[in-house]
């Protein structure tokens, strides 16, 4: 269990980070429904943010995840408020999901993830790499913070609000 205060408040914000199981399969996928279209529609247009949640937060998606021992989450007070996922780009290891509830961001729930996540990782592991949109500022931030450094952008056809950023750490 951890805690993280609220810059003074006097409200302590607990939360549970573990292994996604089975059962944890359709609230994972209601989360992506509820917060990833949302978040990303201003940065990358609704037909994107859209395809997002279609690609990548599907049953299919998130039952192989899970089955693989590739997910975790965070959970406060028996809600879904964090989702971690890692998976592989040829031999490097990739977080390629780290999203949280919006209610939760800001008090060390994402760096807390980031560190469930490395903790799975083989003992052998050189690096953690992330990647995301280059329109998604509050991300680049986030994971400079976090020591990710930027290695290469990958240019979209469309808009360089879906250009990725790959970043990568020693974990």
């Amino acid at each position: 269990m951890n805690r993280s205060g609220n810059g003074g408040s006097s409200i302590d914000h607990v939360w549970a980070i573990r292994d996604a199981v089975a059962a944890d399969v359709m609230r994972i996928c209601e989360f992506g429904d509820a917060h990833i279209r949302r978040h990303y529609a201003p940065l990358i247009g609704d037909d994107a943010a859209d395809r997002q949640v279609v690609d990548w937060w599907n049953e299919v998606q998130i039952q192989s995840a899970v089955a693989r021992g590739l997910v975790v989450v965070a959970e406060a007070a028996g809600d879904l408020v964090g989702v971690a996922q890692r998976g592989w780009n040829g031999s490097d290891h990739v977080l390629y999901k780290l999203y949280l509830d919006p209610d939760h961001q800001g008090r060390g729930l994402g760096p807390a993830l980031i560190d469930a996540v490395i903790r799975r990782l083989p003992s052998d592991t050189a690096r953690l790499c992330v990647e995301h949109f280059a329109g998604n500022v509050r991300a680049a931030a986030f994971y400079e913070r976090e020591h990710f450094i930027v290695e290469r952008i990958a240019r979209s056809d469309t808009s360089s609000a879906l250009d990725v950023v790959w970043r990568a750490r020693a974990p």
